[in-house]
Formats: structure tokens, sequence, C-alpha cells
């Protein structure tokens, strides 16, 4: 091993959460104790939290070959599937003990990196494509070098013609409800439209967890430090989260039953009883709002009340049978994009 891996395998593990059904809870706990990434381009270890339902399993591969060299996987209450080599599972009490052994055996070169699942090609083949070989159609089609030419279209807020974007995002993008994934279309960050074409994965007890909500909600404000303090009853500070209140804008993500985000992180802080589901969909939401507002919206739900919302706010808009054995909006699988140059689950500009 050479110096400078030496010196890696001294300190934690750089660690990127992929959170299936049941694993957004564990996740919280994990938070302040490991090292975990907001990209999976910054971690060497993929830890798989919560079960994978089966129609996640090209997304988490993808996820996957998406981690630089060396690489691991470790997965914790989930079931590997048959076809992951050699996988490495850890129970509760060794996941730490698990985690350094398996960094240090990755930089040593005792265990093998993993190799890559899907084939390294662009999203769309474009080489040698159109009249000039980059992949252009006419004017305004094909998908040069890859990438489809962005249309214009009216801006929701001040009606300019500015170009607007479609592109999914999720099913493992950190500041999303986990398992939920959103086709958007965007003007620079300002979303035009949104559809959840997957409802985010069921979490079990989440719900009884205020303080969890707060905290998550505190990260996507960019509060981390904040997060991690807990207070007796298991809230963040008082201090923190008035801090977090004003940082807000009133009247930010009103629901149908009058509420805004505000409004919901008063009840987290009081401990009221979640509220009844109102009928609220992405679109009395999302349209309009940018990016970080969006996602401040999503995070100041309970999982099931933004599960509830995303079942409706499908391309059909009804209920069936989803993935994770629930009645939800119907999941579907990944488009054929290719392999690690798909941007999906890692962010806006992956």
């Amino acid at each position: 091993m050479s110096w400078a891996r030496a010196f890696a395998a001294s300190g934690p593990p750089p660690v990127f959460a992929a959170i299936g059904a049941g694993g957004l809870q564990r996740a919280e706990e994990l938070h302040g104790t490991l090292r975990l990434q907001r990209s999976p381009r910054q971690a060497a270890i993929l830890l798989v939290l919560g079960e994978i339902a089966p129609d996640l399993l090209p997304f988490l591969q993808r996820l996957h070959d998406h981690l630089p060299h060396p690489r691991a996987t470790i997965w914790h209450r989930a079931t590997p599937p048959g076809d992951w080599t050699d996988p490495v599972q850890a129970t509760a009490d060794g996941l730490e003990r698990t985690l350094t052994d398996l960094w240090r055996s990755i930089l040593s070169g005792d265990r093998a990196s993993e190799p890559d699942f899907l084939p390294d090609k662009p999203p769309n083949e474009w080489r040698g494509v159109g009249p000039h070989g980059q992949g252009g159609k006419g004017m305004m089609g094909g998908t040069p070098y890859g990438r489809p030419m962005a249309m214009t279209d009216d801006d929701l807020r001040d009606g300019l013609s500015l170009d607007a974007y479609s592109a999914p995002f999720g099913p493992f993008l950190p500041m999303l409800p986990p398992g939920l994934i959103l086709d958007l279309t965007l003007q620079g960050d300002v979303i035009q439209s949104a559809t959840a074409t997957r409802p985010p994965c069921p979490q079990p007890g989440s719900d009884d967890r205020p303080g969890d909500a707060i905290a998550r909600l505190m990260r996507v404000m960019d509060m981390p430090a904040l997060a991690l303090r807990r207070t007796r009853d298991g809230l963040p500070p008082a201090m923190g989260i008035a801090m977090l209140r004003r940082a807000i804008p009133d009247g930010l993500g009103r629901a149908r039953d009058g509420t805004d985000v505000r409004d919901r992180l008063d009840r987290w802080r009081d401990k009221d009883a979640p509220q009844a589901d109102d009928g609220t969909r992405l679109s009395d939401l999302l349209p309009g709002l940018e990016w970080h507002e969006a996602m401040i919206v999503l995070n100041s739900f309970q999982p099931d009340r933004i599960r509830a919302i995303c079942a409706r706010s499908g391309p059909e808009g009804g209920d069936e049978d989803d993935k994770d054995g629930n009645k939800d909006a119907p999941a579907h699988a990944p488009p054929d994009h290719g392999g690690h140059q798909h941007h999906d689950m890692t962010g806006p500009a992956a």
C-alpha cells in the first residue's frame, strides 16, 4: 500500500447511502457517526440501507458505477440480489467496523474493486450520426453530443421565452425522499412542471420521529451542524429551529389545507399529530419554484404524506400497486440512457 493510501485508510471511509424501504430512520441515526457524502463521486463505499425494490435495482447499478475505483458495497438491513458478486452484509452492531475493514481492504488491494454493472457508453449514441457526425439533425433536432436540444417555452414568472429542459431526478438523490423519481421540466432552476413517475419508498415508523424530519429540513437548508444536535426529547435545539424558521420564506409550499412549510415545521416542533391527507398534488406545490425552494417544500412533509402526494401526481394521476407492495402511483423502469453518463440519480448536474 502506498503512503497516500495508508494515510487515507487511517481516516473514516467516505460513504454514499442509497436508501430503500424502511431505511430512512436508520440513515438518520447514522448521520454524525459516518462520513456520508452528498455525491457518489465523492465516495468509495456504497451503503445500501433498507430493502431495494426490483424496479430500483437498475438505478442502484447505475449509481454504483458512479463511484470511482477502488469501491465496494455494503448491504445493511437489505437483501442483496442474486447477481451481486460477493456481497458484504453488516449487522446493526457491526456496521461501523465492517465499513472500516472494507475501506482498508480495498485500499490495500486485499479486496478487488467492484467492476461496472453497465457498459461505459453515452446516454444516446451520437458519434457519426447526422450530417456533421455530432448527433444533431436539422436546426434543432437529434441529440447533439448525446443530449436533446432544449426548446424554448414561456417562463412562468415573466413570460420570456427561455430554454425548457426535461429530465428525471431520483431515486437516490439525497435531497429527495428515498425512492421518489421526479420528471421535471426546468427553465434554468425554475420548475415548469413536475410529475412523480415513482412514489417514495415506504418508511414505517418515520412519521413518529419529528426530530428526524426537522434535521432533514436543516440539511436541505445547508445547516448540517444544527441537524446533528438533539435535545433530550429528540428535537434539534430551540434556537436552531428558530433560525431554520426565519430562513424559510413565508407562504412557501402552501398545501390545499392552507398550511405552508413554516406551519408544518411548527407542528413538528410542538409534536402535534400529523395532519390528515388533504388531496394536495405536486402540481399545487412545485411549478414556479426554484430548485432549492422545491427541495425545501418536499422535505417539509412527513414520509407518509409526501408518499400520498406523489401517489396522485403520477402520469396517470391514479393509485395502483407500486413496486414496494403498496397502493400508490405506478412505477416504471428507468429509460435506456446507457451507462455512466446518465445523471438522474445524483443531481441536476452530476
